[in-house]
Parts: C-alpha cells; structure tokens; sequence
C-alpha cells in the first residue's frame, strides 16, 4: 500500500521475560471507537476504572464531534482523543486505536463501544484469561444467560444466530457464538502480528478479525456479558450487507480450508473434504438425472438405479460429516502469546494508515 510509515514497537515485558512479567502488572489500554455515540461517550469514559492505563477514543469523522466534546467535557488524563480524517467505520477506528496503543507500548487492548452498551466494570474480565496465559483474544458472549435475551431484540437474536453458524464456517472457532459482539481484548504480541491492511474496516470486522486470527492459530475465548439497549441507533442496514456477509464469509472459509488442509497441513481431513463433495456432487446428479428420465417416460428407476445415487450421495455426506469432526477438534488450544510469538511479533511492522478515501481494505 503507498503512502505507509512504518512504526517502530516496542515489544513489552509479557512473553519476554515471563519469570518477571509474571510479577508485572500489564498495561492495559482501551481503544472506543467513537461515531454518533456523543450522548453517551462520557458516560462510558466515567466509568472506566483505574486498571486502564491509556484510553484512545477515535473520532471516525463523527458528524457530532464526538471528539471535541471528549476533549472539552472530560479531564481524566488518560484519555487520549484520535481523529480519522475520514470516516473508516468501525473496524478502521478500532485498528487506528490499536496502532497507536502498540506505539506507546500496551501489553493489553481492549476495545469497548462507546453507545453504552457495554459495562466498562467487566474490562478485567476479558483481560484476566490474557494474563493467565489462557487466551490470546477475549470476546463478549451475550448469550450465556438465557433470561437476559428477553432484552434482546428479535431481529438481533435471528441475525446473531445466523451470523454465528456462518462465522464458525469461515472463522474455525466452533466453541464461540455472538460473533458480531463488539468488547473484545487482545494481547499486543499478537496484534503485531495481524495483517492491519487487510482486516474489514466495516461491520465485518469483528468476524474477520476472527478469521484472521485462526490463520495465526490464536486462541480465542467467550466471556459471558450482558449488553444494555437503550436509545442509541445503528446504521446496519440488514438488506444492505446481507449479500456482501454472505460473499465474506464463502471467501474466508475457502481460504481457510486452503491454508490450514493443504497449504500448511495435509491430513486425513484434507481427503475427506473433496473426497465428500465429490461423491455427494455426483450420486445427486446421477439421481436428478435419472429421476427425470423416470418421469419423462413414466417409468419407476429401478432399484439399482437409486442405489446407484444413494450410496454416493451417503458416502458423501459421511465423509463431510467426518472432515466437519476433525475441524471442530482442531479449534486452536496453546494460546500463542509467549515468548517465542513475541521475538516474532518484534520483527512485525504496524502500519500507519494512508489518508485515502474510505474503503474496506479486506483483500488478500
């Protein structure tokens, strides 16, 4: 991409020197992408307790300069204002905040809306699994506490759920749901290591952030939340992205197979996969075929003709049912945030952003 600085990162004390770092209390820094949010952005700030170092809100071209009412209205010296000269969406806003939390040397990111919705009392929450090793990517589940759905909107509840099967096709992370779910936390060294220029800027972001983080087979973890609805109003339009989502998610899922079954692996599931489409692709044409041959001249098939189409489309559908098994069990498990990931990481080079026009830099 032209126009791109480099940064120079500093690698923090967490994964290098891990008989000291684990004395250390890590520096945790929140990252509030901030866009139509002005009635309640300070509210949000208010309640950020004193386990945050650094709080960056970015102003993504806010209509209501958000910022500036931050900047006048807020006095707490920690938080920080970043301004997009244009307007990103969020996963640009999120990623511009990450950047500069990587400069001034954040061991922890978290990422909180700024419309209230989320409780700034569970930040330690997400980062305890970070600091006990047993996560590098927290995420919000809404979804553990079946009798706080009823606040839930319907359409959210439908959408989320749609969302989630998908999500665990293209992502990898069958273990997790409420894919869309916006309070997140992430370890730096492994932040360094994701591919900034190509992670959605917009609504797909979260989920490309997923997809992103199995391709460095990350370990990614749901914590239980629950999420406020009150007045605030999205700009998601549902018709809008529905053929674009779909489109996202069959191209990460195709990549994903690629990269994990036969560009860095081959395994017994790398056979099945193909091995399945293909039996199932053929016992349903030989079917369909000979089924309309039957109707057109009034004639039943005869038996060995459908067992010559049910036995493949059989065979088929077991071998997919068993590549479908070995990918479940293969949900990554060693949290790779040590020490070995973090000399990787200090080699890595955070980007700044150009200033072009807004896009989704999602390609490649």
């Amino acid at each position: 991409m032209s126009g791109l600085r480099h940064l120079d990162l500093p690698v923090p004390a967490i994964g290098l020197a891990p008989d000291a770092a684990s004395q250390a209390t890590p520096s945790i820094a929140v990252v509030i992408p901030s866009y139509k949010v002005r009635s309640h952005v300070l509210d949000v700030l208010a309640r950020i307790g004193p386990e945050v170092r650094s709080v960056y809100v970015v102003d993504d071209a806010c209509p209501d300069a958000s910022g500036d009412v931050v900047e006048a209205r807020c006095k707490d010296p920690r938080v920080h204002v970043i301004r997009n000269p244009v307007n990103l969406g969020v996963g640009g806003a999120v990623l511009n905040g990450y950047r500069r939390a990587l400069r001034d040397g954040a061991d922890i990111i978290v990422k909180i809306d700024g419309d209230g919705q989320m409780d700034p009392g569970l930040i330690m929450d997400f980062v305890a699994p970070i600091m006990a090793g047993e996560a590098d990517y927290t995420k919000g589940n809404r979804f553990f506490d079946l009798e706080a759905l009823s606040a839930m909107p319907r359409i959210r509840l439908v959408g989320n759920a749609t969302l989630s099967l998908l999500t665990k096709l293209s992502g990898g992370y069958w273990d997790l749901f409420d894919p869309t779910n916006g309070f997140t936390a992430i370890h730096a060294n492994v932040a360094r290591l994701l591919p900034f220029e190509k992670i959605s800027n917009r609504y797909f972001f979260e989920t490309d952030m997923l997809f992103r983080l199995n391709t460095l087979r990350a370990v990614v973890v749901d914590v239980p939340m629950q999420a406020k609805y009150g007045d605030e109003v999205s700009s998601l339009s549902i018709s809008r992205i529905v053929g674009e989502f779909l489109f996202k998610h069959i191209r990460n899922f195709a990549k994903r197979i690629f990269y994990n079954y036969y560009l860095r692996d081959l395994s017994l599931a790398s056979i099945e996969l193909p091995l399945g489409l293909l039996l199932l692709t053929a016992g349903t044409a030989f079917g369909a075929y000979h089924w309309a041959v039957s109707i057109r001249a009034g004639v039943p098939s005869s038996a060995g003709t459908v067992m010559l189409a049910a036995l493949p489309i059989i065979m088929g559908v077991q071998f997919l049912l068993a590549f479908i098994g070995y990918d479940i069990a293969s949900v990554p498990k060693r949290p790779i945030h040590g020490r070995s990931m973090a000399r990787s990481a200090a080699s890595h080079e955070v980007k700044e952003p150009d200033e072009g026009p807004p896009r989704d830099r999602d390609v490649g």
